[in-house]
Parts: structure tokens; sequence; C-alpha cells
């Protein structure tokens, strides 16, 4: 029987079926939670921290023992954002199992207590907390805790993109969140970032509140040869076929992030009927209409930024990896204005993660973003 299922999932949860590779990481992260460490997972965007995660969470040592809470906080600009997004994701992820938890969560958050709503058909607490109302946040933070201390079954929390608390104003927010974190007994966390460098200073740094306090897992792009055969059986499973040199295309195009890679094939495995075979014109063809279908949203972003950071951008584009920008040669090359101020552009462009630095290399963040440039430099 035909599968009509598209195989290339790209939001929501993955049936496992359709989860490509990360069995090394899978093991690493489940043995690592399963033995009450936290995990500082880093990647580069849109590969696939998310999924992994919920992978993970969905293993069933994992999904009947514990109670698994997950806070964004990529949205946040302060401390007090912070925690009402974790009050939030608490009392969804916790308090609305039972009407004890509910309950229990009302009388610890005293700090809060008049800010409560209520549901009288329910009968019930509701959590309408406005930033407003968290006005001693170092105060609701340790409620917070001692509320998950306070839980039958002991609790994984994921706080996505965590380097975003090294830009609130409030200074010591790492070593506040450390101080907690080191004491809870029922509570573990998985830090995950996309900003690489941020995330390494924080963690891998003697003079930081979270110097070796978390075991260190980093997502690399699947494998090309791996990530070609799931996408190649999957196809096969349909009464379909994609040429192995079409998938690499689109592989190496994309820089293997998951995310776009997935979004092609998913384009693909659409647009190839039964007994066709997806060629690389085909594949040529479905990049570039994802690159138009971007055009809007990236021209938006460049508009945010200055006309020194703009060509500061095209020369590191141009460059692939650059090195040197400071350098009079480099900016004579590009025609940039001076080495200070291709040094001062280069920290706001780091800072909006248009720009990745490694070691003394800098290159585009995005792929789709490089993939669009090439387009419209021509």
């Amino acid at each position: 029987m035909v599968n009509s299922i598209n195989p290339f999932v790209i939001s929501g949860k993955i049936p496992p079926e359709y989860f490509c590779d990360r069995q090394e990481e899978a093991v690493v992260l489940e043995k690592a939670l399963l033995n009450q460490m936290n995990v500082v997972l880093t990647s580069s965007r849109r590969m696939g921290k998310t999924s992994l995660i919920s992978y993970v969470f969905d293993k069933p040592q994992i999904k009947d023992e514990y109670i698994t809470i997950n806070v964004d906080i990529l949205h946040t600009t302060t401390f007090r954002e912070l925690i009402l997004a974790l009050g939030t994701a608490v009392f969804e992820s916790v308090a609305t199992r039972s009407e004890k938890l509910r309950k229990q969560f009302v009388s610890f958050l005293k700090s809060l207590s008049a800010s409560f709503g209520y549901d009288p058909i329910q009968n019930m607490p509701t959590f309408d907390i406005k930033l407003g109302d968290v006005q001693r946040p170092d105060y609701t933070l340790q409620e917070i805790f001692n509320y998950l201390e306070s839980v039958e079954k002991p609790c994984l929390v994921v706080i996505d993109e965590f380097q975003q608390i090294t830009r609130y104003p409030e200074k010591n927010v790492e070593a506040l969140l450390r101080t907690h974190i080191q004491k809870l007994s029922n509570a573990n966390f998985v830090f995950s970032g996309s900003r690489r460098r941020l995330m390494e200073e924080m963690f891998f740094s003697s003079k930081r509140p979270f110097f070796q306090s978390a075991k260190p897992l980093r997502l690399e792009p699947i494998k090309p040869e791996i990530y070609c055969d799931f996408a190649r059986k999957h196809f096969h499973n349909a009464d379909k076929s994609i040429d192995r040199d079409a998938f690499l295309h689109v592989y190496n195009s994309f820089w293997g992030v998951t995310f776009y890679v997935q979004r092609i094939m998913k384009d693909a495995f659409a647009e190839t009927r039964v007994g066709e075979i997806c060629d690389l014109e085909k594949v040529q063809q479905l990049m570039d209409d994802y690159i138009d279908e971007n055009d809007s949203r990236l021209r938006e972003q460049l508009a945010f930024i200055t006309e020194s950071q703009k060509e500061l951008l095209y020369a590191i584009h141009a460059e692939r990896e650059a090195q040197g920008i400071t350098s009079m040669a480099f900016n004579r090359k590009y025609r940039l204005r001076s080495p200070s101020s291709t040094q001062s552009a280069a920290l706001k462009l780091l800072e909006y993660d248009f720009i990745t630095r490694n070691e003394k290399k800098y290159s585009i963040s995005d792929p789709l973003l490089s993939l669009w440039l090439d387009k419209k430099m021509i």
C-alpha cells in the first residue's frame, strides 16, 4: 500500500518513524536526564534541538515517570518576563494536571496570589498573570522552584534560547538562577541555545556562575549519507524516487540545516508523483521558489540594520569565511568606512545573529539568507 502521508515533518511532534537519526544524541540526552544531570544543548538555529528534546521526552522512561516543562524565552528582554514565562509554563504543564496541584500552585505563589483569576464554572483558579503583577521576580522565582520541589513526580525543565538571559538589563540573573537551581532535588534542566559562543561562555568559562554545571551536548548536521538514505527510503516507500545528487544538492546548499532540508524534501515529496523521479532540476526549482517565498521577510530583516552593517554583511558573504575584517586590506577591498566602523558593525551583526564568529572567522549565520544574497547580488 502506498503511503499518502508526507514523511518530512517540519512542525509539531515528529512520529518516531519519521524522525531522522540523532540516535546517539538521544541516548546521551536521555541517559543524562535519567541520572539527574542538567544538560546544555547547543546548535545553530533550525538544527532540530526542540525535535530532539520532544523525541526523548516521548520515551516511556521519561514520559511515564517525569513531568516535562518547556519554556521558550527568546521573546523575553527582562528578568520579570522570564519569571512570567516560567510561571506560565509551570502552571500549564504541572498545575493543570489535578485540582490538588492547582491549589498547591496558588498557595506556593504568595507573591502573586492577589493576581490569580478564577473560573466559576470549573471552580478553579486561573493563571492570567500580567507582567505588571510580577513585582518581586526574585521572590517569585523562589516560590516557583519551591513548588516544583513539592510535586510528587520529578520535573524536567527545558529553557529554550537560554542565552537570552545575557541580554537582560539586570546584572545578577545568571548567579541568581544558578543559586536556586543547584539547590533543587526534584527538577533537572535542559538549557537549550542557538548562540554557540554565548552559551559556551556561560557554561565553560570559570568566571561565570553556570561553569561546569551541565553536561554539554552539541548538535551537528546529520551526516549527509544517513540523511540521504532516510529521504530516499521514504520516497521509495511511497513508490517515488529522488536522485542522490538531487538530495545532496539540497543538503549542501543549506549546509545540512535540518529545517531547510526537511522543507525542501517535503515540497519535493509533494510535487513528485507516484512512479516519478525527483531530479536535480526539480529540487533547484523548489529551492528557488522557497527563496522567493521568503523574499519579503529577508528584506524586512535587512531594513533593520544600518548601511555600514549591510556593507560588512555583504563583504562577509562575498568571502564566505572572512578573516581579518578590521585590517586595512579587508576594508580597502570592500570599500568599508574604517576598521573601527567595521568592528562596531560586526558586534551588532553578531548581536542580531546575522553573522557567526568561529575562532577568528566570520560567516553568515543563516544559509537561506546566504542563498538569497546569491540571487540578489548577481
